[in-house]
């Protein structure tokens, strides 16, 4: 799967699928006795599109590369017609060097190459593998082949698209058209952190964070049923949970147990009950969130998570400002979250959902006392970490971001710890300093606490760090680090530097909150009732939404002209929507047709 196939087309066996076929000299099936075999309960791995390459190079005499436009995963269909014995070689790479030639230092040791030895003329499609790429190298060839010679194969796990979003902001729509890309890129039966290099892995953190952008662009309901149960599958028999499932190592000795990756456990299934109201995804994960919980209070029952923070070393808010290496113009070590209060955030959030979990199956009695532990380790939290202006040890945006998302802070301290995260982004030039943990917590926080222009503003930039600055250096999925290439100072450590990498593209929540302005409702899940609560900024004039939930199809379009706010609603047949007008003027809302068009006056700033 990580380094490609090679296929000898002389070998093959003429006749060897047609009636009356000798097969005297077919060598018998033999038994393999392994784990037992269950069906699979989400939906097969597909091509889904094909591509066409847009261009084709010549760096060097007779290396061809050819350019399809998109960061993709999947393999190349290509036409061969060349002499028997004729070894052509295709190698895959996500970004060029400056020379032209493929950039591969970031595969480590995956080759990412597939080797076809001509028969004559044929058909190479490879069966075995599969490739994170937007350009394909060939060579062995006489001649340059045509571009209608080689098909990109997108290829991966074919939940349903569900949401389609658009605005009048063209970086915007390319943003959230390459974080859809990236979420295709990486679903191949499990949530892999990357295509291309040799890992793949689920990676526990990185879907915690990006699980509800997920549901909006897709349907992941058979997908999280299936992916939890590797997630329990591989739960140690402590109640950590794994850094990544399926795990192909021993839980019980490592890659187990660290803050924000294990805890998607909780999350994640949470998230999918939320959204799809379905008590049963609650129901199988319920066991084992409580024995992760459990695992963590058994080691600090003074509530400060220090003890047991992972197996090996703590990830905490991974890939924040501080690691950046080729820009020297922002503050040194203001980035990182302590770890105490990262790691003891993230107790009293999951803390929090279990008791929720526990009122969801009427476990009342577990429902009242994981309400009190929460309750109790957000007080230690305050008392250990926050001082009575409302600042928080390490005083960085994501410890803000972390405290406020998470509901940590009694409501004095709120609109003071607010205050000191519009300080810290100041401190980085109005830029984000946060890692993939708090990124998009930091936009939520930001729009929560009024100054939803900010969040625009960030949004919008195209300076590093930005996602308008993977997509104006030619990103077309999401990077896994802010400074995957810098403009004069080249490629970031090949040892960890994917190009399609979707936690920073977690952003995507934030956008369909609050762009779009759909959010669903935990009391009512399945969004058998939700918010449309959209609210203009970054000179935004118009956005479009639509979302095919569990009950229906929801629409929500809406457009600024002359001082006038003009909102479309669609809201499937039993359900309801609670609507929230933006308004600066005195005039009333009116109401036409409905429920379903509504206008305020509105003077956007």
């Amino acid at each position: 799967m990580l380094d490609g196939e090679l296929f000898d087309a002389r070998c093959q066996i003429p006749g060897w699928d047609s009636p009356g076929f000798d097969d005297t000299k077919w060598k018998a099936a033999e038994e393999s006795l392994g784990p037992r075999l269950v069906a699979q309960p989400n939906e097969p791995i597909r091509i889904t599109q094909t591509l066409q390459p847009l261009s084709v190079s010549e760096p060097t005499k007779g290396t061809y590369i050819f350019d399809f436009g998109q960061n993709m995963v999947g393999w190349i269909r290509a036409k061969v017609n060349d002499a028997p014995g004729t070894e052509i070689r295709f190698r895959y790479a996500e970004v060029l060097n400056t020379d032209g030639g493929l950039y591969r230092d970031n595969l480590r040791g995956a080759n990412q190459e597939d080797r076809y030895i001509c028969d004559g003329a044929g058909v190479f499609e490879p069966h075995f593998t599969y490739h994170g790429f937007r350009y394909v190298e060939v060579t062995g060839l006489a001649t340059c082949p045509s571009l209608n010679d080689l098909t990109g194969c997108v290829f991966h796990s074919s939940s349903p698209v569900t949401g389609a979003f658009n605005c009048s902001a063209d970086l915007l729509n390319r943003i959230m058209t390459a974080i859809q890309w990236t979420q295709r890129g990486n679903m191949h039966s499990t949530p892999t952190d990357c295509p291309q290099r040799d890992e793949r892995l689920g990676w526990m953190g990185d879907i915690q964070v990006f699980a509800q952008t997920a549901i909006y662009n897709m349907d992941m309901a058979a997908f999280f049923t299936k992916w939890l149960q590797d997630v329990r599958d591989a739960q140690a028999d402590d109640g950590r949970f794994p850094d990544f499932a399926p795990h192909p190592y021993d839980s019980n000795s490592r890659f187990s147990g660290n803050p924000g990756w294990a805890d998607a456990g909780v999350i994640v299934p949470w998230r999918a009950y939320v959204n799809y109201g379905d008590t049963r995804i609650v129901e199988e994960s319920y066991a084992s969130a409580k024995r992760w919980i459990e695992y963590v209070h058994r080691h600090n029952p003074n509530l400060i998570w220090l003890e047991k923070r992972g197996a090996l070393f703590v990830y905490g808010d991974w890939l924040n400002v501080d690691t950046f290496t080729k820009l020297a113009d922002f503050p040194k070590g203001q980035a990182q979250v302590p770890i105490e209060v990262y790691a003891t955030a993230f107790f009293a959030y999951s803390t929090q959902i279990v008791a929720k979990m526990a009122a969801v199956l009427k476990d009342q009695e577990a429902a009242t006392r994981y309400e009190r532990l929460a309750s109790a380790i957000r007080d230690a939290f305050v008392q250990e970490f926050v001082t009575e202006d409302g600042k928080i040890r390490g005083d960085t945006q994501g410890g803000y971001s972390l405290a406020l998302h998470f509901d940590l802070l009694p409501s004095h301290l709120r609109p003071k710890a607010a205050r000191h995260l519009l300080a810290a982004l100041e401190q980085f030039h109005g830029h984000l300093s946060t890692g993939i943990q708090t990124t998009v917590r930091a936009m939520i926080e930001l729009t929560r606490c009024g100054r939803s222009d900010l969040a625009f503003d960030l949004i919008s930039k195209r300076t590093i760090p930005s996602w308008g600055y993977m997509i104006e250096n030619g990103g077309t999925t999401m990077w896994e680090r802010w400074d995957g290439w810098v403009e004069g100072g080249g490629f970031q450590d090949p040892v960890m530097n994917s190009f399609n990498h979707y936690a920073i593209g977690s952003v995507g929540e934030w956008m369909w909150k609050t762009i779009i302005g759909l959010s669903p409702d935990e009391n009512a899940p399945g969004w058998k009732h939700f918010r449309v609560e959209p609210i203009p900024g970054g000179g935004l004039t118009w956005a479009s939404g639509e979302y095919h939930s569990i009950r229906g199809l929801i629409k929500v379009t809406w457009r600024i002209s002359k001082n006038e706010f003009e909102l479309d609603v669609v809201v499937p047949p039993n359900t309801s929507a609670t609507i929230q007008m933006p308004t600066n003027g005195s005039k009333p809302v009116r109401v036409e047709s409905g429920v379903y068009n509504l206008k305020s006056e509105f003077h956007p700033k």
